[in-house]
């Protein structure tokens, strides 16, 4: 989809130049042959086709079913390892005559239909209910559909049911982190590295989010606050998309990147998480100062590390300001003060400097999902401190005013010290 814009963007260009005397006719048409063919997409047929695809296998799943407990157990077990034979099959018919969607669609329904027979086998045979384990072994055999075929679809299936074991077993444990999810994380990350996907960075991206905020709900922190946690998740999250961009490979540029995005997205949230959490608007934590445990801060400040790294490699004052924004939400933590010791000023400051850092961070480097990030952080907080339940609402307009101006002397010296091209 991004390709097809950018080629659309590029051809209006192109057009435009030529008839401005900008380029010569030869050198447009020289541009246009350098560039690659676009993939195929997908047509109304070949939607048509997955919408019949999916309600045939409804229906047998259905007419299974319904007659699942008059089914002889090895008949059972051979209409399972059928269909996945069959899915198989017809993915690798497809992927022969370059149906890619297609087959990457059966690749899918065949890593669905082996954690439906995980399930039915298990029930079958009355095997121990250790539901954690059967979904890392659906993982595993999802994964290794993905491997075999590079279907992004089954990459899918095994990233969701490795998140819910990881949020099973931190259930069962809550006092131990579960860092075998990470090893998993780990080669799903290196999975789309080297498919140099898109679609699978993101699906990587948002792996990440169920094991965070489940290890930030741990029963062991309590007491401490949970944004906070997450704070610090996103903050390692930002700082390495952006370092493994800075690397300049271009399957690295995709995926740091994606990570990025997730990243900035991320730290606005915990951002506004911090302001409606920690100021009695939603009461979690039970303690009046909010501890966090020592990896969680590593993380955060290796976060921030890895930003400063990027930027010292790529030359740009737009991650300067990405790492301050980072800097400036794990920093909220320290200093909100308890809660009968007044409203957290400093910490509303620190917020609102660090969702303005992302704005103009995204726009000096021309990122618009930063900048979009920055924008809804700072609604965001400006709402939670607005509509806050205790303290003076007097105090709190006065507060927003005072950054409001300080905000315009900013611009206006911005204003004169950038260069007019540059605004």
């Amino acid at each position: 989809m991004f390709d097809k814009t950018y080629r659309q963007r590029l051809e209006a260009d192109l057009a435009r130049w030529e008839a401005d005397g900008v380029i010569a006719p030869a050198s447009a048409a020289s541009i246009r042959n350098a560039l690659p063919p676009l993939p195929a997409g997908i047509n109304i047929a070949v939607v048509v086709a997955i919408v019949g695809g999916l309600l045939i296998a409804a229906a047998f799943l259905a007419f299974v079913a319904a007659h699942w407990t008059e089914i002889a157990r090895l008949l059972r077990f051979a209409i399972l390892l059928a269909g996945m034979i069959v899915s198989g099959g017809l993915g690798a018919w497809f992927a022969a005559r370059g149906r890619t969607v297609l087959a990457d669609l059966c690749a899918s329904i065949g890593a669905i239909v082996f954690g439906a027979g995980i399930a039915l086998v298990g029930q079958m045979y009355h095997l121990g209910e250790d539901f954690a384990g059967g979904m890392l072994l659906w993982s595993i055999g999802a994964f290794a559909g993905a491997l075999l075929t590079g279907s992004r679809g089954a990459l899918a299936v095994g990233l969701v049911a490795a998140s819910i074991w990881t949020c099973m077993r931190t259930t069962d444990t809550p006092d131990a982190l579960h860092l075998p999810f990470v090893a998993v994380w780990l080669i799903a990350a290196a999975t789309a590295f080297v498919w140099n996907s898109r679609v699978a960075a993101h699906l990587v991206a948002t792996a990440l989010l169920p094991w965070w905020i489940a290890t930030s709900l741990r029963f062991e922190f309590d007491g401490a606050q949970q944004s906070f946690l997450l704070a610090n998740g996103a903050a390692l999250v930002f700082g390495a998309g952006l370092a493994i961009a800075a690397t300049r490979s271009p399957r690295a540029l995709v995926l740091g990147n994606v990570l990025s995005v997730y990243g900035a997205f991320a730290l606005a949230a915990v951002a506004c998480l911090e302001v409606t959490t920690a100021d009695d608007i939603l009461r979690i934590r039970t303690k009046t100062v909010p501890a966090q445990p020592i990896w969680a801060i590593l993380c955060g400040v290796a976060g921030v590390v890895l930003a400063l790294a990027s930027a010292a490699i790529t030359r740009r004052a737009g991650e300067v300001l990405a790492a301050s924004a980072i800097g400036l939400v794990l920093l909220a933590a320290p200093l909100w003060p308890a809660a009968e010791a007044g409203e957290p000023w400093l910490a509303y400051a620190a917020l609102l400097c660090a969702m303005l850092c992302l704005v103009v961070s995204g726009m000096l480097d021309d990122v618009r999902p930063r900048i979009l990030a920055g924008w809804l952080g700072i609604a965001g907080v400006v709402t939670g401190i607005t509509w806050a339940v205790k303290g003076s609402l007097l105090h709190r307009s006065v507060f927003l005013a005072a950054a409001g101006l300080v905000a315009v002397a900013f611009a206006t010296a911005l204003n004169r010290m950038l260069p007019r091209a540059a605004r």
